[in-house]
């Protein structure tokens, strides 16, 4: 019996977040299916299945890593034979038997934001803010056990007409990050000040702070306190790049007769 670690990468648009949910599309019910359809395992209790990221609906994924046991050889190809074509397997290793999944040492967030006339030194500056550790109450959408997280580092840079908020952690609540860019974007548009960074901060005073859309939100990876040997699948990689190219060409052609439509809505009567 081996532990096998796989990296995932997936499109989270038409899946209903990570975790399973009955009646529902989800990325760890089709991983969980495609297992047992390749033969690699029968119950995934049984095989002590496991994943590190709980990903929300809509939140897209480069390397979120899964864990289960079994007798039999892994072939990376064959699992994404069987998987729909937004979600695919980019690696895999075998694992020492007390290797918990669940616990990175690092979590790598990124969040692309789209907006004009944002002031990009003031977003830095609450940026920073959440640097440090921090009760993060009011950055939930729920009631928390343990609201104190630690952030190592939140690092805004403009790129063409979007910008990427980079968020690293070891371990983030339920809507964290998503909610952590909004209050950075309210400042970024001077409508909150950067002291109310601070005051959200704390946990007296209870504010609802409404997240970000998660379609923009990547969970770009994952980081062990032991090394892991990631066996990475070259087809595997470039089929992924090829179904995100035919997706944004989709998408940019989508756009563009959207804004034809847009510009010349008057121009016929």
């Amino acid at each position: 019996m081996k532990k096998i670690a796989l990296k995932i990468a997936y499109l989270g648009t038409r899946f209903h977040g990570f975790q399973r949910q009955p009646d529902l599309p989800t990325v760890e019910g089709e991983l969980i299916n495609a297992l047992q359809e390749a033969g690699l395992i029968e119950d995934p209790k049984d095989a002590r299945f496991q994943a590190a990221g709980r990903t929300d609906k809509g939140v897209h994924s480069l390397g979120n890593v899964v864990t289960f046991f079994t007798p039999y050889k892994v072939h990376v190809n064959q699992i994404n034979d069987i998987l729909p074509r937004d979600i695919k397997v980019l690696a895999s290793a075998s694992v020492y038997y007390g290797f918990k999944v669940r616990y990175p040492i690092r979590r790598y967030y990124r969040y692309i934001l789209f907006d004009d006339d944002l002031d990009l030194k003031l977003m830095s500056l609450a940026a920073s803010k959440f640097e440090g550790t921090h009760d993060f109450t009011n950055f939930s959408k729920r009631i928390e056990r343990n609201p104190i997280r630690k952030i190592e580092s939140v690092k805004i840079r403009e790129d063409d007409d979007y910008y990427l908020i980079d968020v690293v952690g070891e371990s983030f609540l339920w809507q964290m990050v998503r909610k952590m860019v909004k209050v950075i974007a309210d400042v970024g548009k001077g409508e909150i000040g950067i002291e109310e960074v601070d005051n959200l901060l704390n946990p007296k005073d209870r504010t609802y702070i409404k997240p970000m859309p998660p379609e923009n939100l990547i969970l770009m990876g994952l980081e062990y306190g032991v090394k892991i040997k990631f066996k990475e699948d070259d087809y595997a990689i470039s089929s992924f790049k090829s179904i995100l190219e035919e997706e944004f060409q989709e998408y940019k052609r989508a756009s563009i007769v959207r804004k034809v439509m847009k510009d010349t809505l008057i121009t016929f009567k």
